[in-house]
C-alpha cells in the first residue's frame, strides 16, 4: 500500500477538520486579509469571535438578572430603571463605537496602520471626556433619576446605591465599547472577545458571593451586583489597554498618543449619526419602560426578565452583524465595493438561519426559560408573554441588524438614524401607547409594538441598502 492509499480512509474527515481548524483560528485570532479570498471564510473568522463576544455580554445580563431576581420585584425594577436611563449613555458609547469601527476599518483596508492607531487614541479621549461628565451627574442625582422614571419609594430606597455605583464607573462602560470597536475595526475580533469574557467571567464569579454574602464576603444585596460589575469591567478595560500595545493587526505606540483635533472632529462628525441613531432607539426604550411602569412593579419585573433573555440572543446576533460592518469598512478602504456588498448578503443569510432557530425555541419554551429567573406566578406570566410575542419578529430582526451595521461600517450612520426614527418614534411608541391604553391588550400591546417596529426597520433597511449610495461614503 503506497502513502496515498494509506491516507485515503481519512479523507472523509477533511472537511470536518478544516471547519474545526477555522474555528480554532477564529478564536485564537486570525491574521487573514479580509479584503481577499473567500467571503464565507471571512464572515466565519470574524463572526465566530464576535458572536462569542456578544454572548459574553448577554451572559452577563442573564446572570445579573438571575441573582438580582432573588432580591424581589423592587430590586429587579431598580435594575431595569437604572439601565433604562443608562441606555442614553449606551447610545453615545455605541454611536462613538460605530464611527470608530468604520474609520479604523477603512484605514486598515487602505493598509495605513498608523492612521488607524491614531484614530483609536482619539476615540478613547472622546469617550473618557463624555463618561466623566455623564457619570458624575448620574451618581449625584441617582435617586431623582429613579423617581423620574416612575420608581416608587421602596424601589428608590433599594436601588439608589446600585445606581450611583453603576453611573460612577461609567468610564469603564464607555471604554469597553470603544476599545472593542477598535479591535473589531482592525479585524482583531478575538481580542475583543477575550476582553469581554474576562470582564464578565469575573462578574459572574463575584455576583453571587457579593449579592448573597457567600463565605467570607459580606451580603451586599443589590449593591453587590453593582460592585461585581464595576470590578469585572475595570479588569476587562485594563486587559484591553494591554492588548492595544500587543495586537497583531493594530498596535498603538507612543508616537500615536498625541491629541489630533482634526481627527477628533472627524470622529465626532461620523459619530453624530451613530449617536443619534442609538439615542432614538434607546430613548424609545425609555418610553416603553415608562408605559409599562404604569402597570406596576410585577409587570415591570416580568418585562425586565424577558428583555434580558431577548438581549441574551440578540447580542450574539449583533455579533454576526458586526462582521458585516468590519467587512464593509475594510473592503471599501481597499476600493472593493462589490465585495463589500456580497459580504453583507452572506452575513444576512447566516444571521437569518440563526434567528429562525431561536424563534422556534423561544415560542415553544418561553415559560420554561422565564421560569429559570422567577418562581412568582404573576411575574412568570408577564415574562412569558413578553418573550413569546417579541420572538415572532426575530427573523426580520436578523436582516435589520445586518443591514444597519453595513451602513455603519461604511460610515453612513445617518441612514440607520432615519430608519430608527421612523420605526421607533413614529411607529413603535405611538403604537405601544395605543395598544396598551386604548385596546384590551394592556401591557401585551407594548410587546406587539416592539415586534412590529423591529420588523419594519428591517424592511426599510433592506430597501435603502439596495440603492447602493453607502458605497460612495468617505470617512
Amino acid at each position: 500500500m503506497n502513502e496515498t492509499e494509506s491516507r485515503e480512509p481519512n479523507t472523509s474527515t477533511g472537511p470536518r477538520r478544516r471547519i474545526w481548524a477555522s474555528i480554532r483560528e477564529a478564536i485564537r485570532g486570525s491574521e487573514e486579509d479580509f479584503t481577499e479570498g473567500s467571503l464565507n471564510r471571512a464572515v466565519g473568522l470574524l463572526a465566530i469571535p464576535m458572536v462569542l463576544e456578544m454572548a459574553g455580554e448577554s451572559l452577563f445580563a442573564v446572570v445579573d438578572a438571575f441573582f438580582v431576581a432573588r432580591l424581589g420585584a423592587e430590586a429587579l425594577a431598580a435594575v431595569g430603571l437604572t439601565e433604562s436611563v443608562l441606555e442614553i449613555v449606551y447610545a453615545i458609547a455605541i454611536g462613538l463605537a460605530m464611527s470608530t469601527t468604520a474609520v479604523v476599518a477603512r484605514r486598515i483596508g487602505e493598509k495605513d496602520e498608523r492612521a488607524a492607531a491614531r484614530t483609536a487614541v482619539q476615540a478613547i479621549v472622546i469617550g473618557l471626556a463624555i463618561s466623566v461628565l455623564f457619570g458624575a451627574a448620574g451618581a449625584i442625582w441617582a435617586p431623582d433619576l429613579l423617581r423620574l422614571m416612575g420608581a416608587d419609594e421602596a424601589t428608590v430606597a433599594q436601588g439608589t446605591t446600585y445606581t450611583r455605583i453603576i453611573y460612577g464607573t461609567m468610564a469603564v462602560i464607555m471604554l469597553l465599547f470603544i476599545n472593542n470597536a477598535i479591535f473589531r475595526g482592525a479585524g482583531d475580533a478575538a481580542m475583543a472577545m477575550r476582553s469581554i469574557w474576562l470582564a464578565n467571567g469575573i462578574n459572574i464569579v463575584l455576583d453571587p458571593v457579593l449579592i448573597l454574602g457567600i463565605g467570607p464576603f459580606p451580603e451586599l444585596g443589590l449593591t453587590g451586583a453593582a460592585v461585581a460589575t464595576a470590578i469585572g469591567r475595570s479588569v476587562g478595560v485594563l486587559y484591553q489597554f494591554w492588548g492595544l500595545t500587543r495586537s497583531r493587526r493594530l498596535r498603538v505606540t507612543r508616537q500615536d498618543l498625541k491629541i489630533d483635533v482634526g481627527l477628533i472632529r472627524r470622529l465626532l462628525r461620523v459619530s453624530a449619526g451613530g449617536i443619534g441613531q442609538m439615542f432614538i432607539a434607546t430613548a424609545s426604550y425609555l418610553g416603553l419602560i415608562r408605559i409599562l411602569a404604569t402597570f406596576g412593579s410585577i409587570v415591570l419585573a416580568g418585562y425586565v426578565i424577558a428583555i434580558r433573555v431577548v438581549i441574551f440572543i440578540i447580542l450574539p446576533a449583533w455579533g454576526v452583524a458586526n462582521a458585516a460592518a468590519t467587512l464593509v469598512g475594510q473592503n471599501l478602504g481597499a476600493k472593493k465595493p462589490d465585495r463589500a456588498e456580497r459580504a453583507v448578503w452572506i452575513t444576512g443569510l447566516w444571521n437569518m438561519a440563526f434567528m429562525a432557530v431561536v424563534t422556534v425555541l423561544f415560542v415553544l419554551f418561553a415559560e420554561q426559560i422565564v421560569g429559570v429567573f422567577t418562581n412568582d406566578p404573576e411575574t412568570l406570566a408577564v415574562g412569558t408573554s413578553a418573550l413569546r410575542i417579541i420572538s415572532y419578529g426575530y427573523v426580520f430582526y436578523a436582516w435589520g441588524m445586518v443591514m444597519l451595521q453595513a451602513f455603519n461600517g461604511a460610515g453612513d450612520t445617518w441612514t440607520p438614524t432615519a430608519v430608527n426614527f421612523v420605526a421607533f418614534w413614529l411607529i413603535q411608541i405611538p403604537l405601544a401607547w395605543y395598544l396598551a391604553t386604548e385596546t384590551g391588550l394592556g401591557h401585551h400591546g407594548v410587546y406587539w409594538a416592539i415586534g412590529i417596529a423591529y420588523s419594519l426597520s428591517a424592511v426599510f433597511g433592506m430597501v435603502l441598502f439596495r440603492r447602493g449610495k453607502w458605497k460612495e461614503k468617505e470617512v
